[in-house]
């Protein structure tokens, strides 16, 4: 995913989908520098690394609350002259302004941000809480600054070029979203609604982090661990004693409901244990229940809705989105949820026979899928994961199969840097260069779980490419795969080299950046486009000469077999449904949170998401969401309310696309140089619907999805 949670912190700076460094420009108030503690702050002045990645050997705890103190009233002051300036408004004079302002409190935030989801401490999270509420103020002093709105409304549009002028329309749309044309009253109740909700997603994340970090299970006998390999059961050794329990194995919960080990466990107590572990994280009545908070932020985004003339949440939110409308997403999700359901209700048959011949005794729970299709998948395509694993080493998967496919496609090479200084130990550096050998990127990847990692995986810029600013992408790539055991390889499933691939397309959306307004640059696009180059790049994990170039075994450095490779791709659609339906009924029940008109609807949570599912269809127990409603981080912390539908409207057009793709030569410079101009490269610069029509030469179409997941012939 793209990590919105860092865009909700800046929003004072820019309703922007992204994050960037500003230069100091002529056109910034400064405010002087009295406290001599400031002078050695590193937030105060850019970073002397390449591309201004951070100085994070110099970066401590101490440095952010001066930081965003400074940055806050310099800031203010810069928002204050723009607003108030006496001459005439003009392009320059107000947007580009506004665009060159808040030099300081972005470098600090953007680089907060991202420690705050994935290396964050005790002193962090209380910032986080501390300041939520203040940067939601402060964004609401830029937002529903009177006098500035009617500046950037003055503006005309002749003359200006046409990224100009969609910056132009991108600020007068934002401001009037934010409320810019409330009254005075409706202003005050607005502001004191944002600064609410800001503190309530904060304490929603940090609620949760430590919920994830205290569900885990522990067990005392290596047998109930049967199923696992010697490495996991070592590692689960290793994290039981750094957790305190020497002697113990503990199994660590990862961020969706199904956890990836209860595909290997065959003992079913154990897997019942694990998943209840996971779907229970936070609902057990303590400090780390969520479900208290998220009441009050579905009553709260409910009545910022009708303030700002809104039916519901979601109707205000999908404004500026593809979408454009609750309907539109819940039609495309409908579409996709009936074929899904039943073709899930023929999958748990298959389990419940397979069950019933092995004189189980027992009807499939949720806890039993994954163990009991694995072995469904192995009668029926002889492939089995463990099979797999061997030939999927990180750093191979990394080198020789991500970035192999970036060098194929677009001509990018990779250098690896260990002279960066990094958050983490376990973060790595490259230099990223283009076809003609130029470099245009640093690329950050941190790849393992720690209690202070925020769950999932992600993509976040701590540095953004702008023409005007004459700055170039710096980026980071989150994962949570677990860390092997001191010396032993890092082996991963395929479901984790997808997401690796994933998680790059949104990297090389950045990479390819373009635009000379930050506001517009790269990732910066409606949240159900922003995941289309992602999903993209997917597909060559399974590309016959990228697989063979990268599925190598860690132990005989042979390539994958050309058996298991057929093997992979004949079972590439199985358990399309249950993915299909666990996805779509959390994009349903995220949607159903946010359309409610009225406050009567929201009952308590859990009976809402009951109500929810079964108003859908999604009546099938042994097929939860992929995210319960308690931890669905990416609706209550994570930015993405009312949009979770946009993996399912992106996938509509990646598989669109990837069929065009396919008919036209596959993995070719030329097919990779014009994705990179139509697609990567425009950031929001353009109508992406145009976009799409431009790659494709067509309206995006449903049905290649409902193809490649098996749906329809």
């Amino acid at each position: 995913m793209k990590n919105i949670s860092s865009v909700l912190l800046i929003s004072a700076l820019a309703l922007n989908q992204s994050c960037t460094t500003m230069k100091k420009t002529d056109t910034q108030q400064e405010t002087p520098v009295t406290d001599p503690s400031l002078s050695s702050n590193p937030f105060m002045k850019k970073s002397k690394l390449q591309y201004e990645a951070p100085e994070f050997d110099k970066i401590k705890n101490e440095h952010f609350k001066p930081a965003f103190d400074f940055g806050l009233k310099q800031h203010d002051a810069e928002i204050l002259k723009i607003a108030n300036n006496p001459e005439a408004p003009t392009f320059e004079n107000t947007i580009v302004a506004l665009e060159k302002s808040g030099e300081v409190l972005k470098r600090a935030t953007i680089v907060f941000s991202n420690l705050t989801s994935a290396n964050t401490n005790p002193t962090l999270q209380a910032l986080d809480e501390e300041y939520a509420p203040i940067f939601a103020a402060h964004s609401d002093k830029m937002y529903l600054n009177e006098n500035l709105y009617k500046r950037i409304k003055s503006i005309k549009e002749d003359g200006l070029d046409p990224e100009s002028k969609k910056l132009v329309q991108y600020y007068k749309q934002n401001f009037e979203i934010a409320g810019a044309n409330l009254s005075s009253a409706d202003k005050e109740k607005l502001k004191q609604i944002n600064q609410e909700l800001a503190s309530l997603s904060t304490q929603y994340a940090n609620k949760l982090l430590e919920a994830r970090k205290q569900g885990g299970v522990f067990f005392s006998d290596a047998k109930e661990l049967d199923g696992l390999s010697a490495d996991e059961i070592e590692a689960a050794a290793a994290d039981a004693k750094t957790a305190g329990q020497p002697g113990k194995y503990l199994l660590a919960l990862q961020n969706t409901t199904q956890q990836p080990l209860l595909q290997n466990l065959k003992n079913r107590a154990t897997r019942e244990k694990l998943f209840k572990a996971s779907w229970l994280r936070a609902e057990k009545g303590d400090g780390n229940d969520t479900r208290e908070t998220i009441e009050k932020l579905a009553k709260l985004r409910l009545k910022k809705a009708q303030i700002l003339g809104k039916k519901s949440f979601a109707e205000w939110k999908l404004q500026d989105q593809m979408a454009k409308t609750p309907e539109a997403a819940t039609k495309l999700m409908n579409q996709i949820a009936t074929p899904a359901v039943e073709t899930a209700r023929r999958e748990a048959k298959d389990i419940q026979d397979l069950i019933d011949q092995q004189k189980g005794g027992f009807k499939v729970e949720p806890w039993d899928w994954n163990f009991y299709a694995e072995q469904v998948r192995k009668a029926k395509y002889d492939l089995d994961e463990n099979q797999i694993k061997p030939y999927f080493e990180v750093t191979t998967v990394l080198e020789k199969g991500v970035f192999y496919a970036a060098e194929k496609f677009y001509g990018l090479t990779f250098k690896k840097r260990t002279d960066l200084p990094v958050y983490h130990p376990d973060v790595v550096t490259y230099e990223v260069f283009d076809h003609d050998g130029k470099s245009i990127a640093i690329y950050y990847l941190d790849f393992y779980t720690r209690d202070s990692k925020n769950g999932g995986a992600w993509m976040s810029n701590f540095v953004e490419q702008s023409y005007l600013l004459g700055t170039k992408p710096v980026i980071v790539n989150c994962y949570n795969y677990q860390k092997p055991a001191p010396g032993k390889p890092s082996l991963i499933s395929y479901d984790d080299v997808s997401t690796m691939f994933h998680e790059f397309g949104h990297s090389i959306h950045g990479m390819f950046a373009s635009q000379k307004y930050p506001s517009l640059s790269g990732t910066s696009v409606p949240r159900d486009f922003v995941e289309f180059p992602s999903q993209i790049n997917e597909h060559w994990a399974l590309d016959p000469v990228v697989l063979k170039n990268y599925a190598i075994h860690y132990e005989t450095k042979q390539p994958i077999p050309q058996a298991l490779v057929d093997k992979i791709k004949k079972a590439a659609t199985f358990n399309q449904g249950y993915m299909t339906t666990e996805l779509v009924s959390a994009a349903a029940l995220d949607m159903d949170w946010h359309t409610v008109t009225n406050e009567s609807q929201l009952i308590p949570v859990l009976d809402f998401e009951k109500q929810s599912l079964a108003s859908h269809g999604f009546t099938l127990a042994t097929v939860p969401p992929r995210y319960h409603t308690p931890y669905f981080a990416h609706i209550w912390g994570g930015g993405y309310s009312a949009g979770y539908y946009a993996y399912l409207w992106s996938e509509t057009l990646d598989n669109d696309a990837w069929e065009w793709i396919k008919n036209n030569g596959g993995l070719t410079r030329e097919n990779g140089d014009r994705f990179r101009k139509y697609i990567l490269s425009v950031g929001n610069s353009v109508d992406l619907n145009q976009a799409f029509r431009d790659f494709t030469g067509h309206d995006p179409d449903i049905k290649p999805l409902l193809r490649n997941r098996g749906f329809i012939k």
